[in-house]
């Protein structure tokens, strides 16, 4: 920074900078052949046309463990992130209560169960009538299922997995009540994932015809292709929109459910220009390439950018034409140019 620009505003430093930028424009310089960047002739490329949704990863099994009883929270045994097997013990629950209420039930069973024999003996022997026989067996089926009602509810004091694979959230703690259908412990199954995206019901006819997409990782520039597409054939009242699944391949590594995704369908495809993302220099809301030509010039030009397609190049709306080379490494082209605007 100058003395002159030292004084400036910021609005007027934006302004300045532009200016500059156009001076660039209008010159053209030459650096040795020894030390030229990285370069890359432009070329339309067959790209597919179609349109990105925001999306949400999650998965395919998942399973949220809520408590059937209640009582406190006596022992803790996973955490987040833990593997578990299926049946294993998660957690116990303060059960005595139900243990009690199972202990009396079972007593009576077996109370109901002799006098159920005692009174087979008698029929047989002409002592008691078929109603006394009848009213003992009744006695009897209803000792049964008080007993297995108590066995269930004594039961509830053991928490198990469902299904097996990684603890994503853990609800409670060591010492919380527990009651019918509060949280303990949510599970899923790593292996398996899909995306859940929202289409518009105008693009749902062009999407039947051809049913093809890739999932976009903007914060990491991955891009994976979908295994399988699954539409749901009802269409939300309010937003007119159809929820679609994208399922992606098994064991994908470094993807967990709740990660932001894109979607990307296509629905054709078109030859359009395309530039790798190293070539752009972008300074504010100025987007540009160093253009370079036969002689080793290298010219600053304004372009406009479309979407990031697959594969990882940017589309390129204005600004440049098939077979001019540009530059890999705007910024050292850049510092190189420096000096020779200069004089």
């Amino acid at each position: 920074m100058n003395r002159f620009t030292r004084f400036l505003p910021k609005g007027a430093l934006l302004l300045f900078a532009l200016v500059s930028l156009a001076g660039l424009q209008s010159a053209s310089f030459s650096f040795a052949a020894d030390t030229a960047p990285g370069s890359v002739v432009v070329q339309l490329h067959e790209v597919d046309l179609g349109f990105p949704v925001e999306a949400t990863v999650e998965a395919v099994r998942q399973a949220t463990v809520a408590a059937q009883g209640v009582g406190r929270v006596l022992e803790v045994r996973v955490d987040a992130g833990q593997r578990v097997k299926q049946g294993e013990v998660l957690m116990r629950l303060d059960a005595r209560e139900a243990v009690g209420s199972d202990t009396s039930a079972r007593a009576a069973l077996a109370q109901a169960a002799a006098a159920y024999e005692r009174a087979k003996s008698l029929h047989a022997q002409k002592f008691i009538s078929q109603a006394a026989l009848d009213q003992a067996a009744a006695a009897y089926q209803g000792a049964q299922g008080a007993a297995a009602a108590s066995g269930a509810g004594a039961s509830h004091g053991t928490v198990t997995a469902p299904i097996a694979g990684l603890v994503a959230e853990r609800h409670v703690e060591a010492g919380e009540m527990a009651t019918p259908g509060k949280p303990l412990v949510t599970i899923f199954e790593p292996k398996g994932l899909r995306v859940i995206a929202s289409l518009p019901q105008y693009k749902l006819a062009e999407l039947k015809k051809s049913a093809r997409a890739r999932v976009e990782f903007p914060e990491t520039g991955r891009w994976i292709d979908v295994q399988r597409i699954e539409i749901l054939p009802t269409v939300d009242a309010r937003s007119h929109t159809a929820t679609a699944r994208l399922y992606l391949p098994e064991n994908v590594e470094g993807v967990v459910p709740g990660t932001y995704v894109r979607a990307h369908f296509t629905i054709g495809q078109a030859k359009k220009i395309t530039v790798p993302p190293a070539a752009v220099l972008r300074r504010g809301e100025v987007t540009a390439v160093y253009v370079l030509d036969e002689k080793g010039g290298a010219r600053l030009r304004q372009v406009r950018l479309g979407e990031a397609l697959a594969g990882g190049e940017i589309e390129v709306l204005a600004g440049i034409n098939p077979g001019e080379r540009v530059s890999l490494a705007p910024v050292k082209t850049g510092i190189d140019l420096k000096p020779r605007a200069s004089n």
